[in-house]
């Protein structure tokens, strides 16, 4: 009886949570694909999978209570696979950004049917990691994956924790069998950025390197005992004005070191670009330091 009593409990709980939720979780409705699920993640913002929405297609959002909202995408971020829908009159609550996800952490998935109607889904964070490399040239700093089942129309909802916090976003993609999230706080900063420039900046240098074991007597007294091999150089991009040369070893950026190319695009966010940076280098046997100024991708 005791036993029952606190399951009982719990699943009232769980309810509730849902119940309460389900105001920021929204239907994306597009003319030329299959409906997708929106999270509201500011005032009349709605973040959504971009491949769902194009300009001018004649998005809507429909809302919690049914009602169709017209929607005008913002821009998107490729490398993430999120959309910004601006939904004027859609006056909901957005949910906060979590803290860092925990494995072992009893979340619920959010997402919204054909019909409109919400579906949700608990389990638990099963791994926190990263950064996943995108296949676009950029990298996700960190993604998680949890023990949950995202509706098929699920890709851009919620992932929220058992005090409403958003924990991630649905990017409705799977690895190793299991549902693949990009985290709020992640997610939310995409989304304010695509609000404030239309898309998100990139830093870059114009450099195609492939990491590489320093011999070493080639490292020039440092302790990098691995960096990357300049293979070639774009034409007038910031690297080769700066003085980089096909053959050097790139092993330090702004006075951290270079190990992959992950940590090279991990750093090259937007706030660098238009500013200098220091690049240090191998030549031959010969430790140098370029200043490069960053350009944008």
């Amino acid at each position: 009886m005791g036993s029952g009593n606190v399951l009982h409990e719990l699943s009232s709980q769980l309810a509730a949570l849902v119940e309460s939720s389900a105001p920021a979780v929204v239907q994306v409705v597009s003319r030329h694909s299959r409906p997708a699920t929106g999270t509201v993640f500011a005032s009349e913002r709605v973040l959504a999978p971009a491949a769902v929405v194009e300009e001018g297609d004649g998005s809507q959002v429909r809302d919690a209570s049914g009602r169709l909202h017209g929607a005008e995408l913002l821009g998107a971020d490729p490398s993430s696979g999120f959309a910004v829908l601006e939904v004027p009159g859609l006056t909901v609550t957005p949910p906060i950004a979590g803290e860092r996800a925990r494995p072992g952490q009893l979340a619920v998935s959010l997402g919204r049917t054909w019909s409109g109607a919400l579906a949700a889904s608990a389990g638990i964070v099963s791994v926190v990691g990263g950064p996943l490399r995108t296949g676009r040239g950029r990298g996700i700093e960190e993604v998680l994956r949890a023990d949950v089942r995202v509706h098929p129309l699920g890709a851009g909802g919620p992932l929220i924790d058992v005090e409403g916090r958003a924990t991630a976003v649905a990017t409705g993609a799977m690895m190793r069998g299991l549902p693949l999230f990009v985290p709020a706080t992640i997610a939310w900063a995409i989304g304010e950025t695509i609000s404030m420039h239309g898309r998100i900046r990139r830093g870059y240098l114009g450099v195609s390197a492939q990491p590489v074991r320093i011999p070493a007597g080639q490292r020039a007294g440092l302790s990098r005992e691995t960096g990357l091999l300049v293979v070639a150089l774009g034409e007038n991009a910031p690297a080769e004005k700066a003085g980089v040369l096909v053959g050097d070893l790139i092993v330090g950026f702004d006075g951290q070191p270079i190990q992959d190319h992950d940590a090279l695009l991990s750093m090259l966010d937007g706030d660098r670009i238009g500013k200098p940076a220091s690049l240090e280098i191998i030549r031959g046997v010969e430790a140098r330091t370029l200043q490069v100024t960053v350009g944008e991708r």
